[in-house]
């Protein structure tokens, strides 16, 4: 594992525990070059999920991609970086817990909607309004009402 401080390729392992998730290793590490800390995450290497866009082109799933988007929704929210990452855990264990390896990004969006409405309802209609492309501030006001007759 190369360091990310010095770019030195040995590192010795100080720790190592199951992640919160309990499908990733937390391990602590102790670079040998500059001795500077750092984390490492070990995760099973699975069959890539693709993922088909609205217009029909096809990339692989990243979540770290899905996260930003996340992170961007909920800036300047009471959301803690540690909820958000386990809604992306739980989204796509659901997504590799079926047998398709291609999901829509229409899908995995409304997934997280749906979860990310519980968690913070500002944060569901920015989020909301990047993915279903508002063009509006009528779209907004009828997203919030859906919102609102819900509860």
């Amino acid at each position: 594992m190369r360091c990310p401080f010095c770019g030195f390729s040995e590192s010795r392992v100080l720790d190592s525990r199951s992640a919160e998730d309990g499908y990733s290793i937390r391990r602590r590490r102790e670079c040998a070059g500059c001795s500077r800390r750092f984390t490492t995450y070990e995760r099973v290497d699975e069959l890539p999920l693709v993922v088909v866009k609205k217009d029909g082109r096809r990339e692989v799933f990243d979540r770290n991609k899905l996260l930003t988007g996340l992170v961007k929704a909920c800036q300047k929210r009471p959301v803690s970086m540690s909820s958000l990452e386990a809604l992306v855990d739980e989204v796509e264990r659901m997504l590799r817990s079926t047998a398709e390896l291609e999901v829509s990004s229409r899908q995995i969006g409304e997934m997280i909607m749906e979860r990310l409405r519980i968690l913070d309802e500002v944060a569901y209609v920015r989020f909301a309004s990047v993915y279903r492309e508002f063009r509006d501030v009528q779209e907004f006001l009828r997203e919030i009402q859906r919102l609102s007759k819900k509860y």
